[in-house]
């Protein structure tokens, strides 16, 4: 094979290495708010997203250098397949095949979030990295060490220069970098959101599930995020780990047995159900709701309003119908969108 040759090839990767960065490059517009979404809660004020902070967030997600013996980055629990929830154990899997107590929340439209984890004990999502780094069964390192691995490595000190205009790596730009990134991961992009932009319509079927759903699930799990962050009991037994959830930080008895309310987008991806992953399938979360509510402590005003038994009423065509609309807030571009991807 002569010179001229394999000059055309490395020519030509050349060519298709830039015109994917060109592509990617493309992508970024900053962070954009959808016209039917409220406002962030995010304060952008003090991080806005720029591209060099985001990219670097982005490596910073998907590093397993976060963890302790180098093995679990957050993307090993925030899978983009799985629209940023875990997938294959009902919770999350850390260091040295440790498992915690409860399942992964999905970060898609985390700028909305006002509080973090199932319990809210994380009032700021720039201090949010810090529990599963620090929790000796996710990450299971300490800050000053993560900060230390980054600062002698041979590309971050530049990345955090480019980003934030030094290469001595201090925790709050560690921190702000990692907000940048999931602030990015919006989720509109499934047909209920065609439908709000008028660029669809939903079949007669789920039209009628939308019904059913304004009528027995908007209460909680409000549009368009469909989570209104509030922290309720929904009625489960106590699991095995005897977690009390939001009680847990407050120290409040009336917090006892309660959990965030999480968005219902992306069901499709984000199987199991609850906060500790009990449930497999949506049929299964609309029985328990129906007829497997325990009548506890805490238990949520809107699942005493039947006379005759706690919980909610669905008719069998309505579950059908539910179902239906619930699977037009599946996102599949969220799943796919290359800007998010480990690079």
């Amino acid at each position: 094979m002569n010179r001229r040759y394999w000059f055309v090839i490395v020519f030509l990767f050349a060519g298709v290495v830039a015109c994917k960065k060109e592509v990617i490059d493309s992508y970024f517009i900053g962070f954009q708010k959808p016209a039917y979404f409220p406002e962030p809660t995010y304060r952008f004020e003090n991080n806005p997203v720029t591209k060099d902070g985001f990219e670097l967030g982005r490596k910073l997600f998907y590093d397993n250098l976060l963890s302790s013996n180098n093995t679990i980055s957050c993307g090993s629990c925030h899978i983009q397949t799985s629209a940023f929830t875990h997938h294959g154990h009902k919770t999350s899997h850390g260091i040295f095949d440790q498992l915690g107590i409860r399942n992964s929340p999905s970060i898609a439209n985390i700028a909305w979030g006002k509080s973090f984890m199932w319990d809210g004990g994380v009032p700021d999502l720039d201090l949010q990295p810090i529990a599963p780094i620090t929790s000796p069964v996710e990450m299971g390192d300490t800050m000053a060490n993560v900060l230390r691995k980054l600062q002698n490595h041979q590309q971050y000190p530049a990345l955090f220069k480019k980003a934030f205009g030094s290469d001595n790596i201090s925790t709050a730009n560690f921190l702000k970098a990692l907000s940048q990134f999931m602030v990015m991961c919006i989720s509109n992009n499934s047909k209920y959101d065609s439908v709000m932009r008028n660029e669809a319509s939903f079949t007669a079927d789920e039209a009628e599930g939308y019904t059913i759903f304004k009528q027995k699930c908007n209460d909680c799990h409000k549009e368009p995020l469909f989570t209104d962050e509030s922290f309720r009991s929904n009625g489960l037994t106590l699991n095995a780990a005897n977690d009390l959830g939001r009680y847990f930080i407050t120290l409040n008895e009336s917090d006892k047995f309660k959990f965030k309310v999480p968005s219902l987008r992306n069901l499709e991806y984000t199987t199991p159900y609850m906060h500790d992953g009990r449930i497999y399938t949506l049929e299964g979360v609309l029985n328990h709701y129906q007829t497997g509510i325990e009548p506890r402590q805490n238990l949520d005003p809107l699942l005493l309003q039947d006379p005759v038994r706690a919980g909610i009423r669905f008719l069998p065509e309505e579950k059908t119908k539910l179902i239906q609309f619930l699977n037009t807030l599946n996102d599949r571009y969220l799943l796919t969108n290359k800007m998010l991807s480990e690079q």
